[in-house]
Formats: structure tokens, sequence, C-alpha cells
């Protein structure tokens, strides 16, 4: 099992993009396809066009950062893609090459404590596969409709790539859904970059590549994302039109593992803030059991 694949497709996705005059040449004739020819990247790169094919066929294993980097340069990629191309060089490597199931890390006590402390805004913590590993009452009420979806796992445990794909409601609860579709396809070409290998990633890009062409479409672009943060719109089943801030924080972890804490809070005076409100009196019963809870302990 290896990884040339995923690295072909992305140096080639990174390569269509960029128009000759982007990168400073000569437009020139007969191009069938868009984007650069592989010759002028590694004109770009400073290394030899046998060199550069090589690399896009997916021989990637030890190259040194140095080319990696210029390769970056080349291709114009930014932090986040330059970022992928040294997970996928790493990937590449012979030791990280064994098909695992790999562990899952448990949230240490605090961090949950953490979360219930939260009370106007939805927290919640995923890993790198965006499951819902765990979250404050708000965010589960927020998320109700995905909390409530026949995508939920065996374990109980939601994951958003799953309900944004799998179950027709996310169309209405997500109102900038294709946005939120191709964010979500990204994280998970990220996650994949990191770990390759990891047979739970494997199984569910392969579930949503088989049941969605939307999904399908998307994972073709080859486009990542690391760190997401911005504004989101939903469409509430109990309270109606909210537009939240949200911004996704790294949590450490031991190696191989991805936690971030995402939080979505409302401006502050503002309709949506009144919504949110609204929400947080309905879980109000649940919200002072968890505290009474947290005091006996």
């Amino acid at each position: 099992m290896d990884n040339r694949a995923d690295i072909r497709g992305f140096l080639a996705s990174r390569r269509a993009k960029l128009s000759p005059e982007q990168v400073g040449l000569l437009p020139g004739t007969r191009r069938r396809v868009p984007g650069l020819r592989r010759e002028e990247v590694a004109v770009l790169a400073g290394v030899s066009i046998e060199w550069y094919t090589r690399l896009e066929k997916g021989h990637i294993a030890g190259v040194s950062e140095e080319v990696l980097d210029a390769v970056a340069r080349a291709l114009r990629l930014d932090e986040e893609e330059r970022t992928h191309l040294f997970d996928l060089a790493r990937a590449a490597r012979p030791a990280h090459r064994k098909a695992t199931r790999r562990r899952e890390v448990a949230l240490a006590p605090p961090v949950q404590w953490m979360l219930d402390s939260i009370t106007m805004s939805a927290a919640f913590v995923r890993n790198g596969r965006l499951d819902v590993v765990a979250t404050n009452a708000l965010a589960r009420a927020l998320h109700a409709p995905m909390f409530d979806s026949q995508t939920m796992s065996a374990h109980g445990r939601a994951n958003f790539a799953r309900y944004h794909f799998l179950d027709p409601t996310s169309r209405d609860f997500f109102v900038d859904w294709r946005a939120g579709a191709t964010m979500t396809v990204a994280l998970l070409r990220a996650e994949a970059g990191r770990e390759p290998h990891d047979q739970a990633l494997r199984e569910l890009i392969g579930e949503l590549s088989t049941l969605s062409d939307d999904f399908r479409t998307l994972w073709a672009s080859h486009d990542v994302r690391i760190h997401h943060g911005g504004t989101k719109r939903l469409h509430h089943p109990q309270v109606g039109d909210l537009e939240l801030t949200y911004r996704s924080l790294d949590l450490p972890t031991p190696p191989r593992a991805v936690h971030d804490l995402s939080l979505y809070t409302a401006e502050p005076g503002s309709p949506d803030e009144e919504r949110l409100k609204l929400l947080t009196s309905w879980i109000a019963p649940a919200l002072e059991a968890t505290r009474q809870d947290s005091e006996t302990l």
C-alpha cells in the first residue's frame, strides 16, 4: 500500500491551476490542457524534466526538503498546500507504508470539564476523520439534526463528513451547503495526506466515494485545508436561521492523533445571539445537571 496516486493527483492538480503568465513564462501555443507543462515546472524548480516527471509519478520518498521547497515555490503552493506536500513525502517513506487502524486517543477529563464550562458558545472536539469525540450541551443542541441522523455510527458517534454527504437534511441545515462540503473534503484530504494508511480513514473515504457523487467530485480536486474559521450559517429546526462565527484550534495530543477544538458563537447583541440564548434556555436543565455532577466529583 502506498500513496503515489495521491502524490500524482495533488501535484498534477496544482500544476493545472497555474498559467504560464502567472509564473512569468510566455504562453506558447498548442496547449492541449490547461496549466503548466511538466517541463515548465521543472525549469522553475531548477530540476531536470526527468527528475520532476518521476516526482509527479509519486516517487517522492527520500526527496530533500530543499527540493520539496523548490517545487512548492514553483507551483505557488500556499502554506497549507506546502504542509500537505511535506506530509505526503513523510508518509511515502517505507517505515510509514503499513496499513494500520489507529488507536483512539481518549480525551483527558479536564478537556470535557472545559467544554462543559462554556455555556454561551457551542464547543466540540473532533478528530482528524471529523468524528465528534466530545461536546458541550449547546453544541449537541445546535447540531441536533446531525446527532439525530441515521448517519451516526454504531458507537453513537457523529461524523461531519458522513452527515454532510449522506443525509439529505444536511442541505437544509447548512445554509451554505456547497462551501461547507468543499471545506469538509479539504479537511479530510489534509488528514489523508498525514495518515494515508489509516484504515478507518480509508474506509470512510471509500464509503463517501461510493455513495456520494458530490464527494467524489470534490475529492478529485485535491484541495486541502488544515486551519479553518469564519462564518457558519445554519437553519436550526427549533430556533430558525443562525449566523455564527467559528474558529478551530489544535489541541495537544500524542503523536499521530489529531484533535481540534471548535467554538461557535454569535455576535453580541445580535438576533443570532438571542436565538442562541433561546436554545441555551431550552437545555438549561441539562446544563444544571452537568454542573451538579461535576461538583460531586
